[in-house]
């Protein structure tokens, strides 16, 4: 047995039809912007949606550094334990943005089971095997005291008629809404916890293909993952699939899990629509710059990458103008040299960050902060 999926009040069909308005406007705000200046946005939103959901698990690494290896950077300080991580994780989100438009795409035990061991295929053991289902108990040990089990998951024999009542249930046509499925998706496939191991990460990506296949925006703008990475945001999260209890009980309302949801949705089309329009802003101040500086107008892109992240490597800007590794290191060079960019680190590890030549401008742009609204005033609640 599933949860059922909870019917919606009207504060939720207010914030719903809310996302369904702000997805649209970005939609088209996403194709009036040229491609080389998105997909650069696409690739620090999969990396945030990678830093974040693996810090839920406890790889923390930063999202530049992310970036970083998921250019190739081999010179970059995280662990070998966080690189495995992110780079596994990265390959699987890979493919499933490749499937978000996929035809005669269906659900199936085997891709989910493929997709687990695109992200745990490195961790495979015996005792945890990867892109099988589990055949032990498992549990969600509580976070001050591991000898307390905060949630057991359904016992191992019972998994696999579960999840072949999960991949029906994905593959069913029905009048909900694609993102309250997607919701309810993860939901689902986090509280049967099929595997040893991975299966918050897992139950995440679901929702982000699920959404993704939903059509309005390409699977980068999709994801909540980021959302659900920031620390306050975590602790909610946890919180309300405790609520759900410390068994699989799925007969039971779920309105606040579809609620959070909602608020997660929101929240991240609010903050992917402030960093486009932000990003824009920041190429404008830094085209007209290069412009009465006599650039080239390709050195816009790595400006850009200090402005909004803090940094740029060589790598990334060669990858980013279809350079030769010398005309690189020369723009670089000379960007250096005329104080706009400073060099930090030798060698291999060299990064660059804002001179004393940076316009000041586009670095006040890109760091000033954005208020989120809040979609559920304390007065809308149940």
């Amino acid at each position: 047995m599933l949860f059922p999926t909870p019917s919606l009040s009207s504060a939720d069909e207010r914030v719903l039809a809310d996302v369904e308005r702000m997805r649209e406007e970005l939609r088209h705000q996403v194709r009036a912007t040229p491609a080389k200046w998105t997909e650069g946005l696409r690739k620090f939103l999969t990396a945030d949606a990678v830093a974040a959901s693996n810090s839920i698990e406890g790889f923390r690494v930063a999202t530049a550094d992310v970036e970083d290896l998921m250019e190739g950077e081999r010179d970059v300080e995280v662990s070998d334990e966080n690189r495995e991580e992110t780079l596994a994780y990265q390959h699987m989100m890979t493919y499933l943005q490749t499937l978000h438009d996929a035809e005669d795409f269906a659900y199936s035990k085997g891709l989910l089971n493929a997709l687990h061991w695109m992200l745990q295929g490195h961790r495979h053991a015996p005792r945890k095997p990867a892109g099988q289902w589990r055949r032990s108990p498992v549990y969600v040990t509580d976070s001050r005291d591991p000898s307390i089990a905060a949630y057991t998951a359904p016992d191992a024999r019972q998994v696999p008629a579960l999840m072949a009542e999960l991949v029906d249930w994905l593959n069913a046509d029905d009048d909900v809404h694609p993102l309250i499925r997607a919701a309810m998706a993860h939901l689902h496939l986090v509280s049967i916890h099929p595997w040893m191991d991975g299966n918050g990460r897992m139950s995440r990506s679901l929702q982000t293909l699920m959404i993704a296949r939903e059509g309005t925006l390409a699977p980068e703008f999709s994801s909540i993952e980021a959302w659900l990475g920031r620390p306050g945001n975590t602790w909610e999260y946890y919180r309300e699939l405790a609520r759900r209890g410390a068994e699989y009980l799925p007969d039971q309302d779920v309105s606040g899990w579809v609620r959070l949801n909602l608020t997660a949705y929101h929240q991240q089309t609010q903050t992917v629509r402030n960093r486009l329009e932000r990003s824009g802003r920041v190429l404008e101040i830094l085209s007209a710059f290069a412009t009465a500086e006599g650039m080239d107008e390709r050195v816009v892109s790595a400006l850009h990458d200090v402005a909004m992240t803090g940094r740029v490597r060589r790598l990334r800007y060669e990858h980013a103008e279809g350079l030769s590794l010398q005309q690189a290191q020369r723009d670089l060079r000379d960007l250096v040299a005329s104080d706009v960019l400073s060099s930090v680190g030798r060698t291999r590890a060299r990064y660059y960050t804002a001179g004393s030549r940076f316009p000041e401008r586009a670095l006040e742009v890109a760091r000033t902060p954005m208020t989120l609204i809040t979609p559920y005033p304390a007065r809308a609640a149940r």
